[in-house]
């Protein structure tokens, strides 16, 4: 064989084994796996919202008992209790029962008690030259130490400012001194106030 074509076929070979190295592998190629798509993270659920109790309404202020009035600014209070003030202020009594260290109980008629008097009673009363009896009748209201209504019992005898005394009754629910009845009781910063349908009258003078 001559060189030059063995020179030839040598070259050819070569060419053919680096064509081979270099050609791609038959068949696909693998596909690179594709990542799996990341789980979408669910929403968190939103804590439950407690619930809101409407406020309830404030209870209603209880009334202010009269404690920070004298028995005498009770009865001032009262459009109940005209006759009853004027008739303190005649005999001059006010400024007695208006002190605060007091402890009075006061049994206090209203004008309709002193309606049922007999006629120009009232009015006599007030004349200047009667202010002691005035006083008197007015005494024969009030006493010490501070009796509220549960302490009234049936049968209790109770000494008054004049010097004389009552006795307490008890019809019932009713609670009475002498005959007239307890209609209410106001407390006050000195004493209570017992509201009495009849004006209770001492007995003459022996």
């Amino acid at each position: 064989m001559r060189p030059v074509a063995r020179f030839r076929r040598s070259v050819a070979a070569l060419a053919l084994g680096v064509s081979a190295l270099t050609a791609p592998a038959c068949g696909k190629q693998a596909e690179a796996p594709t990542a799996a798509p990341a789980a979408q993270a669910e929403p968190a659920a939103a804590a439950p919202k407690a619930e809101v109790k409407p406020a309830e309404p404030a209870p209603p202020a209880a009334p202010k008992a009269d404690s920070e009035k004298t028995v005498v600014d009770v009865a001032l209070g009262s459009k109940d209790h005209t006759t009853l003030v004027a008739a303190v202020k005649a005999a001059e009594l006010a400024v007695s029962l208006s002190s605060p260290g007091g402890a009075y109980t006061v049994f206090a008629p209203t004008n309709a008690a002193f309606e049922k008097l007999p006629k120009g009673t009232v009015e006599a009363l007030l004349k200047p030259e009667k202010k002691a009896d005035l006083a008197a009748v007015l005494k024969h209201h009030a006493t010490v130490p501070i009796l509220k209504l549960a302490d009234l019992k049936d049968g209790q005898v109770i000494p008054m400012s004049d010097g004389q005394k009552v006795t307490i009754h008890m019809q019932g629910d009713k609670v009475m001194v002498e005959n007239a009845t307890i209609l209410a009781s106001l407390p006050a910063m000195n004493g209570v106030v017992h509201v009495v349908d009849t004006v209770l009258l001492p007995s003459a003078p022996k």
